[in-house]
């Protein structure tokens, strides 16, 4: 049995008791091939839901310090986060968004699932922001579909994504498979990268019901 097996059996039954995740549209995820799914991002446990609610594995970037803690807990966390798909990545500094997207790239073109949250970070107070154009370069990249998501409730388990989350009710919320042949070979167009970004962003939105914001989430949290 893989890691992730394991964990799914031994964590999942706990986890689905104390969150209630209700999963809709699951059945838009292709069951082989390359996918990305592309939602937002609320809280810090909707990275350990969206992994147990999906039958394939679902890799994602993660903060390299999620596997880097001293003691007990920084090995546990350590050992959940890489069992259940993340890859960790230094994100700081002019090359970590280059990594990133060469990590998604590679995880694509091995025909597995690749999560990512387009706003690029938490949102500091639970409404949608304006994607970076990452996601569009990787479906123009490999040709790989584009299921939106939707996190919904996870904020109020876990407000400002501090301290451990309260037992609750989460939606998860999938929408139909996103295609963008058209645009092949368009990857370095930024118009086109825009137009695709916000096309994926305006379908998070449908699904989660969140209010739109036209700035970026980093914008918003240094403004605050």
């Amino acid at each position: 049995m893989s890691r992730f097996a394991l964990i799914k059996a031994v964590l999942g039954p706990i986890m689905r008791l104390m969150f209630r995740p209700q999963v809709e549209g699951a059945e838009h995820i292709p069951g082989d091939g390359p996918v990305i799914l592309a939602g937002n991002h609320l809280t810090f446990i909707d990275s350990m839901i969206l992994p147990l609610v999906c039958d394939r594995q679902v890799f994602f970037i993660g903060k390299d310090e999620y596997v880097t803690g001293k003691g007990f807990k920084g090995r546990l966390m350590a050992w959940f986060f890489t069992g259940v798909g993340m890859i960790p990545v230094d994100r700081d500094g002019g090359r970590g968004g280059v990594a990133a997207l060469m990590t998604g790239r590679r995880v694509l073109e091995e025909g597995k699932v690749f999560g990512i949250y387009p706003e690029g970070t938490r949102s500091p107070d639970g409404r949608l922001y304006r994607g970076r154009t990452g996601i569009a370069r990787l479906t123009l990249m490999t040709g790989a579909p584009v299921v939106p998501f939707a996190m919904i409730g996870t904020d109020r388990l876990q407000p400002g994504g501090a301290g451990l989350p309260r037992p609750g009710k989460v939606t998860v919320r999938f929408g139909e498979a996103m295609e963008f042949s058209r645009y092949e070979g368009m990857d370095r167009d930024r118009y086109v990268l825009r137009a695709v970004t916000d096309s994926v962003m305006s379908e998070v939105m449908r699904l989660s019901g969140q209010e739109y914001v036209d700035m970026y989430a980093s914008k918003a949290k240094e403004a605050a």
